[in-house]
């Protein structure tokens, strides 16, 4: 109804300064006989008539008058703020709020927020990072990630890579404790448990086990809801973890932590990008999405391999010996 009404008074109003309302309807992209509806609309809803017209020619009553001197200042206020919606689409400066989870994401999003910002020193990122799920409309997110499932309906979603989850141990740990062959003897080795930061529970392991992917509860020797510390308590060669593999590439591929059990390593999630309609993106906010898209799609420096990850554990396996 408000739409109704607000078409019904720009309609007038053009039809006033054209002088007939077939041309208010072209210039509008409508019909005549839309937009003589759209004004009888208006008149009966006013309860007064606004215009004296025959198929020649139209004046405005008294009544009329009044009603367009009073809606004209409103009406510029609307066709301003119309053309400075358009214009700040355009515009490449701005702020940027960006959601993401807070568990090992900061070195994923941290070099890809260093590159956007030196291209585009205008950019004021606005960047909360929480392992609850938000709501994406009520929390005005121009661009957002996620660790798990796609993204809920009424978004935009892309996979970006998978997350690779490694059972991982330091040289330090495997040489005063062994090295665990099997699931079986992870039982008798000081293990790592996350505890999901929001909910409370402790997660399980998830072990690719025949092709399929099981959890299984690990007996926790440190439980904690900090995926910072569990990797530096990896690192410490105080604990076996399951780490994922952003946390975990680096120190891999530096021989600084050893990958255990490949067979099982699980690759069931991925990391998503997510946005709202691609029609109606600012410039900025399509620049960051390309940008993260390029740096991110499949993985590269995060994602590890099969060889790579083969080749760590058999480079362990010839410093062990």
């Amino acid at each position: 109804m408000f739409k109704q009404k607000i078409r019904g008074i720009a309609t007038f109003a053009k039809a006033v300064e054209l002088g007939s309302i077939r041309q208010a309807a072209l210039s509008q992209g409508v019909t005549p006989q839309a937009a003589s509806q759209a004004i009888a609309q208006l008149e009966q809803h006013l309860g007064v008539r606004l215009l004296h017209r025959t198929t020649r020619s139209l004046a405005l009553t008294e009544e009329g008058r009044q009603f367009l001197e009073n809606t004209q200042p409103a009406l510029a206020a609307l066709d301003r703020a119309l053309l400075l919606a358009r214009e700040s689409k355009d515009d490449i400066a701005g702020p940027l709020r960006i959601v993401g989870p807070k568990s090992s994401f900061a070195p994923v999003l941290m070099p890809l927020l260093d590159a956007f910002c030196r291209q585009l020193p205008g950019i004021q990122p606005d960047v909360q990072l929480d392992d609850g799920i938000g709501n994406w409309v009520q929390d005005r997110v121009d661009v957002g990630f996620r660790i798990g499932p796609a993204p809920e309906d009424g978004v935009i979603g892309r996979r970006l890579f998978p997350v690779q989850l490694i059972v991982c141990a330091s040289p330090d740990y495997l040489q005063r404790h062994g090295v665990p062959r099997t699931l079986d003897e992870l039982a008798a080795h000081r293990c790592s448990v996350f505890r999901h930061p929001t909910q409370g529970s402790v997660l399980p392991w998830y072990l690719r086990v025949d092709g399929e992917v099981m959890q299984r509860q690990m007996p926790p020797a440190l439980s904690t809801n900090d995926t910072e510390l569990e990797l530096q308590a990896v690192l410490a060669g105080q604990v076996v973890g399951q780490l994922a593999n952003f946390s975990a590439a680096a120190h891999i591929r530096a021989g600084r932590l050893v990958p255990l059990l490949l067979p099982h390593v699980s690759a069931h999630i991925g990391l998503h990008i997510y946005y709202g309609s691609r029609a109606a993106l600012p410039k900025r906010v399509r620049a960051f999405i390309d940008l993260a898209v390029q740096q991110l799609q499949d993985g590269a420096g995060h994602v590890l391999s099969d060889k790579e990850l083969a080749a760590a554990a058999q480079g362990w396996k010839r410093r062990g010996r």
